[in-house]
């Protein structure tokens, strides 16, 4: 799954806290995680992610998620929210 998707959607979350409210209220079905994160910032998300069975797409860094939601700093973490 590329940014592309990431980039084009209409709503999103963009950053661990974000994303885990969004997984939390069952808004979403795909999360996206840089490579280069933290990992005690990705672990909590990525346990959730496995609980509820939310599909985890790796971006290469977390620049590359960061300009793909449209921001000029890194993301650790991104999600499509679902309508």
């Amino acid at each position: 799954m590329s940014l592309e998707r990431l980039s084009g959607a209409r709503a999103r979350t963009v950053g661990t806290k974000q994303t885990l409210k969004a997984i939390q209220k069952s808004q979403t079905s795909l999360v996206w995680v840089a490579r280069d994160a933290d990992e005690h910032v990705l672990r909590e998300l990525l346990k959730l992610c496995k609980d509820k069975n939310i599909e985890v797409v790796y971006a290469d860094s977390m620049a590359k998620l960061g300009q793909a939601c449209g921001i000029q700093v890194g993301a650790a973490s991104a999600a499509v929210l679902e309508e």
